[in-house]
């Protein structure tokens, strides 16, 4: 049995990634006072997904849900845009620039309709030509022809948010409002857990330190599975960006720019003030890391850092920008790296305690759609661990092994990808020449 939960009650939250740092937020705020987060890395953290300088942010449509799943859509939607209009720790990172979704197969194009949600009703405007495409920023951006791509445009509740600074903001009001943050690679990196008599008791680092807590939270992202048995249901998948340096004039006049993503191609979004520097994503169902000892039936991808991309990765990128900036297209790269989440067998959250260890609770599963949250999704995670989260969401987001049962470790969960590259594939397949060789930042 748990102890009894007070705000004097010792917290500590695995993992100072987005959901880490947006717990942390919360509890503070919330009144807790004895609140612990372990991470190997600083905030932010090298290897987190959040560290990044843009995330794409659209606070509108949603689509192909049904019955409770769209209501709790609704209600993590309606958090998160509370968070970052409102919220002055978050509120000055979005930038409302507006957002394009695109496709180029009938697939596609029917999926950005039926699942992703654009309508003129929901404040999508139609963009069915190359002419439409490049009329939606300043000339001289959009260069492209567009083989045949179809689009929406969105103009209000979309665009993009500063990734990084947010995490370091919610870190450092969590820090101000007494949170403590343990970080480097010997007395912030979890070991494991520390089990007893039937629950966990917080955690033990690699200094050999052990971290006890009233409860355990884990954050710990695409790693949470290396700590703690998931049952099948996180699959640890990587996507794969890269930057372009961009001259004075080029910053200029990619100011403010809508984001721009067609779901089989890529995307990018205006350049970084800070470094000066465009972003992108080449578009793809992920990537994994295949243990190969491990069974078809039980298989185990494992996360590994890589200031690098697979060539082919690179070769899709600039496939990406001939469609629509050519003139970009044979540039250097300045900075690439994979990216790390994981996810869930249908993608939605995993946010529960769990059911044989009454101490411990789970943040996890953030399934490629997890960051826009970080304003809110801390308040639910707490929400869980007092136990008065939302019906519907506590159905939604439960511990649930049975839907990881004879698991199709190979789905697309709905990702798209250019033609030969719609399927999820392997880093063990990139042999050691296979990567790109950018030269390291100074």
């Amino acid at each position: 049995m748990a102890s009894p939960l007070s705000h004097d009650s010792s917290i500590l939250i695995v993992g100072a990634g987005t959901w880490g740092c947006s717990t942390a937020l919360h509890l503070a705020r919330r009144g807790y006072k004895n609140v612990t987060v372990l991470d190997p890395y600083p905030v932010p953290s090298p290897i987190s997904a959040g560290n990044d300088v843009n995330k794409i942010l659209e606070l509108g449509a949603f689509g192909g849900e049904e019955g409770d799943e769209r209501a709790v859509s609704r209600m993590l939607l309606d958090a998160a845009i509370q968070g970052w209009k409102t919220d002055p720790v978050f509120k000055e990172h979005f930038h409302e620039t507006g957002y394009i979704i695109a496709a180029t197969t009938p697939e596609g194009k029917k999926f950005v309709v039926e699942r992703e949600g654009a309508s003129v009703e929901a404040g999508f405007r139609k963009l069915s030509t190359a002419e439409d495409f490049r009329a939606t920023m300043p000339k001289g951006v959009l260069t492209g022809d567009f083989p045949g791509w179809e689009g929406w445009i969105k103009e209000k509740d979309a665009g993009w948010v500063h990734a990084a600074k947010s995490m370091q903001n919610a870190a450092q009001e969590a820090e101000r409002l007494g949170v403590k943050f343990v970080t480097g690679n010997e007395v912030g990196k979890v070991e494991r857990l520390i089990y007893e008599d039937g629950d966990v008791k917080g955690s033990k680092t690699l200094d050999g330190k052990e971290h006890r807590a009233d409860r355990t939270i884990l954050c710990a992202g695409a790693n949470a599975a290396s700590l703690f048995d998931m049952k099948d249901q996180l699959r640890p998948t990587a996507w794969t960006l890269a930057h372009i340096k961009m001259t004075p004039e080029e910053l200029e006049l990619y100011k403010n720019l809508p984001v721009l993503f067609n779901v089989e191609r890529g995307f990018f979004m205006e350049p970084d003030a800070d470094k000066g520097e465009l972003k992108m994503c080449d578009e793809h169902p992920g990537y994994c890391n295949w243990d190969e000892s491990s069974q078809n039936s039980s298989r185990k991808s494992v996360p590994f850092a890589k200031t690098q991309i697979p060539k082919e990765a690179e070769d899709r990128a600039r496939g990406f920008l001939r469609e629509i900036m050519p003139h970009l297209a044979d540039r250097p790269f300045s900075f690439a790296r994979i990216c790390w989440c994981a996810d869930t067998p249908n993608r939605a959250f995993l946010i529960s305690l769990h059911p044989s260890y009454a101490s411990l609770v789970l943040g996890v599963g953030a399934s490629g759609h997890g960051f826009c949250h970080i304003p809110a999704i801390g308040g639910f995670i707490a929400d869980a661990m007092e136990e008065k989260l939302d019906p519907k969401m506590k159905k939604c987001f439960r511990w649930r092994p049975e839907t990881a049962t004879k698991r199709n470790w190979d789905d697309l969960q709905g990702r798209f990808g250019p033609e030969g590259s719609n399927r999820v594939m392997n880093f063990g397949d990139i042999g050691e020449e296979g990567w790109t060789s950018i030269p390291a930042r100074v």
